[in-house]
């Protein structure tokens, strides 16, 4: 569906079309919706991020928590799936599978909410070096990161 498209429907249409592109969090689109037309899908996803920057912290939490741990085998979108496997996470080893699970327990655990990363363009590999090092940061730059992250994940899924 194009820009236009979008631009001429009614606001549950809308949500139907585009509010999965932040993981179970349809209220991102609710809101953009009041924002359009829109000139394009960069502004599209401007409005979009505005929300999720205007949101309280509990909604921002809770979108960041909407989203399954990397590598899990169940509770998982369609985009999710799709995306991971890309990324070979569908293919790990019994090992890679063990430490992924590890250190997504004790990211979760640290911060409150998974691991984030827009895996479009990674290989496994990068995602568990990633996730080795951002296990260790502080939470206020942990939380911004996993938003920054969420934010290229939207992207992708608005240009797919």
């Amino acid at each position: 569906m194009n820009i236009d498209e979008l631009n001429h429907l009614s606001q549950p249409e809308f949500v139907e079309k585009v509010g999965w592109v932040f993981e179970n969090s349809p209220w991102v689109a609710e809101r953009a919706w009041a924002h359009g037309p829109f000139a394009s899908l960069d502004a599209l996803h401007a409005a979009m991020v505005a929300e999720v920057e205007h949101a309280t912290p509990d909604e921002q939490l809770g979108l960041l928590r909407a989203h399954p741990d990397l590598g899990a085998r169940a509770r998982m979108s369609s985009a999710s799936v799709s995306e991971q496997s890309g990324a070979g996470l569908d293919n790990l080893t019994p090992e890679e599978y063990a430490e992924l699970t590890r250190l997504n327990m004790g990211y979760r655990e640290e911060f409150g909410f998974p691991f984030l990363i827009a895996v479009k363009g990674c290989t496994k590999d990068d995602i568990l070096r990633s996730l080795r090092k951002r296990v260790a940061g502080a939470r206020e730059e942990e939380f911004r990161t996993a938003l920054e992250q969420v934010f290229r994940i939207a992207r992708f899924r608005l240009e797919s």
